[in-house]
């Protein structure tokens, strides 16, 4: 049986700039979104061939000014996945999907994290990263063109990690 290639583990350097980016990128996520309740859903395939996914909820709002993340755990587990993905040289692609509660069907949009950033996704890509599998009950979600986030400084688009 053949074994999995090991994970490289990135130096410090590069999992520093990846926190920092993914920091940015939350803030900047968080206020693209606006008021509402959100889940965050991250999957990412790594380079050994495994997929690893999370899920995060966060409640926000402006009148007054709140942000409530709804799992403590679970947003770690989130951020975490987040700056591997970004950072790249573990994962050699990934996905963020945000849902947000509205009536009559949730709304949700996502990014492709690729060359260290979250770049938007039009509808038909969504559609295919949010196809139930046949045969799995799912909510129907009513799919948009993420916004895009401005991209921090130091991240090399052109980079072939992500």
């Amino acid at each position: 049986m053949p074994s999995r290639p090991e994970l490289t583990r990135p130096d410090d350097a590069a999992i520093a700039a990846a926190m920092s980016h993914a920091l940015t990128a939350l803030a900047a996520l968080i206020q693209a979104l606006g008021d509402g309740e959100h889940t965050l859903s991250l999957v990412a395939g790594r380079t050994d061939g495994t997929f690893v996914r999370t899920r995060a909820g966060l409640s926000v709002g402006t009148a007054p000014l709140h942000l409530a993340v709804l799992d403590k755990d679970d947003f770690c587990a989130l951020r975490t996945l987040l700056v591997f993905a970004l950072e790249g040289s573990t994962v050699r692609t990934a996905v963020l999907v945000a849902t947000t509660a509205t009536e009559p069907h949730p709304r949700a949009c996502g990014w492709a994290i690729r060359g260290g950033w979250l770049h938007p996704m039009n509808t038909a890509e969504l559609q295919q990263a949010v196809i139930p599998c046949p045969g799995v009950s799912a909510v129907q979600r009513e799919a948009y063109t993420a916004p895009a986030l401005p991209q921090p400084p130091g991240v090399d688009e052109e980079s072939p990690r992500g």
